[in-house]
């Protein structure tokens, strides 16, 4: 503490960081734990890989189209009482996830457990920023929050899996009742901030949701039907509409809940630039290497999410150090050089195959992409939202929130597109020698990418039709990790190029928003 020269925390902020670190870790946790358990979730609740991206893209998409409006909440009727709404509410959506009977009610109570993240996370943030008003220790508080709600974030998964072995995957939703209530319970005890005056762009917010929806439900479903189809062209067009509208109405609206002029500032837009990059290649590479580990490697849940365990510790171990080291060298070098690394360890991941040794192949480029991310977390949360006034903390800590999960959302569900060509593309290359009574296996095996089941098959051509399914899902994971490293590698060429240098410490240490993936 005293070589870094920070300000000793009192017991009011303890408890701020505390509160703040709890409350929006359980929505990171819920982002990726759900990963691990979308082969369990399929096979409960019969679904297909389509349905598994709407599990996890109908709570991105929810989550990141609203974390304006929840800014702007907060802003509004206080950070501290927006956030116990918030975290009240996800409790509740939680616990009807639990207890979810078809995808179809799963998807939509995850749908709403995206709504009141989306409220709960951006005052998480700019409740540390009205309470560490010294530039260092809120540069280090920022940094401690990001070690710990990347340890949620990245740890979901191996609890996760646990559960779903020792009891099932309904307990991964069931278990947040226990932060949620010890969230709600410390809320009080902090003090509350100044409610700004205003009112909420409620149309910029359904300009936003319905814009995003259009083009992601276009990508999930074009699989399965084709671009030339209606149902796959008229959302798509329809939404890319409602987003130009958005940004029209951005610009005429007296109070938006995007203000504009914020990306008049370089390092701001650069920064968010960078965050849809780099969080655009984490959601691919977090959603399909769980996926994949399981359904073609043959790991359990529990070592699916415990093969990300070591990217837990090296964050955990290095996001305050190195947001420290940007608050004395300045974030350029951290935030450009760091998802170039994080990009090096996913081009590793494009060596798993179906049956490759862990501590060999997984293990490696695990660890060269967690250095990457630690690098790159705690520098640019601060940028982002250090290029602006404190006064528009929360809303630029929601923008900066909503950018990295409209990243993370186009993305699944562009990649799922992808994946899905280039293993239907494989199979059918790999299957042309069998005979026509496998015909209808393989049509089956083609709707449900990286599975590699062959009980479908007649049992005199099982053998074949395996081989055939492993070499497609093979070939088709390494295209997804391949497109995963360039963004990220993209990310921190943006940063390289256009993030200006800070003068001092003090502004290079400014608090910022959260860039985890949920």
């Amino acid at each position: 503490m005293g070589a870094t020269g920070q300000v000793p925390r009192t017991a009011a902020q303890r408890r701020v960081l505390i509160a703040s670190v709890l409350g929006s870790g359980v929505v990171f946790l819920d982002g990726t734990v759900v990963n691990v358990a979308l082969p369990a979730i399929r096979a409960a609740l019969h679904g297909d890989l389509a349905d598994q991206q709407w599990v996890v893209e109908a709570y991105l998409l929810t989550l990141s189209s609203l974390l304006l409006i929840g800014g702007s909440l907060g802003d509004l009727r206080g950070r501290r009482r927006a956030m116990a709404e918030g975290v009240a509410g996800f409790g509740v959506c939680s616990v009807a996830c639990a207890f979810a009977p078809t995808t179809q009610f799963l998807i939509g109570a995850r749908a709403l457990q995206g709504v009141f993240g989306a409220l709960l996370v951006p005052c998480s943030l700019a409740l540390i920023t009205d309470n560490f008003p010294d530039d260092r220790q809120r540069g280090a508080a920022i940094g401690t929050w990001t070690a710990y709600t990347g340890v949620a974030t990245v740890i979901g998964p191996l609890g996760g899996g646990w559960l779903i072995q020792a009891a099932s995957w309904r307990w991964i939703f069931a278990i947040n009742v226990v932060p949620v209530l010890v969230t709600l319970w410390m809320l009080p005890r902090i003090p509350e901030s100044r409610r700004e005056p205003g009112r909420i762009d409620l149309l910029g917010g359904a300009l936003a949701g319905l814009g995003l929806a259009g083009p992601v439900f276009a990508l999930i479903d074009e699989p399965g039907r084709g671009w030339t189809s209606p149902l796959i062209l008229a959302p798509l067009l329809i939404g890319l509409a409602l987003l130009a509208t958005l940004i029209r109405h951005e610009r005429r609206t007296k109070q938006p809940m995007l203000p504009l002029e914020l990306f008049a500032k370089r390092n701001f837009w650069v920064g968010n630039l960078t965050t849809f990059s780099l969080y655009g290649g984490l959601n691919i590479a977090t959603f399909f290497l769980v996926l994949y580990l399981q359904q073609v490697g043959g790991y359990s849940p529990f070592h699916a999410g415990l093969a990300l365990l070591p990217v837990t510790l090296v964050m955990f171990t290095l996001s305050r150090r190195f947001g420290l080291l940007a608050a004395t060298v300045g974030p350029r070098l951290l935030m450009g050089f760091g998802p170039i690394v994080a990009g090096a360890g996913l081009l590793l991941e494009r060596r798993i195959g179906a049956d490759t040794p862990y501590l060999g192949t997984v293990l490696p480029g695990l660890l060269v992409f967690a250095l990457g991310l630690s690098m790159t977390i705690a520098p640019l949360t601060a940028t982002v939202l250090g290029a602006v006034g404190r006064q528009h903390a929360g809303v630029a800590s929601a923008v900066n929130n909503a950018v990295s999960r409209v990243g993370g959302l186009i993305s699944i569900a562009a990649l799922g597109a992808v994946v899905a060509s280039a293993f239907q593309s494989r199979l059918v290359a790999q299957t042309r020698g069998l005979p026509s009574s496998t015909r209808a296996a393989i049509q089956t095996a083609r709707s449900h990418p990286l599975v590699t089941s062959d009980a479908y098959a007649p049992a005199r051509y099982r053998a074949d039709l395996h081989r055939a399914l492993v070499h497609a899902s093979v070939g088709a994971f390494g295209v997804g990790m391949e497109i995963a490293a360039v963004l990220a590698v993209a990310g921190g060429l943006v940063s390289l190029i256009g993030i200006e240098r800070t003068r001092t410490a003090s502004e290079t240490a400014a608090p910022g928003t959260d860039p985890q993936p949920a």
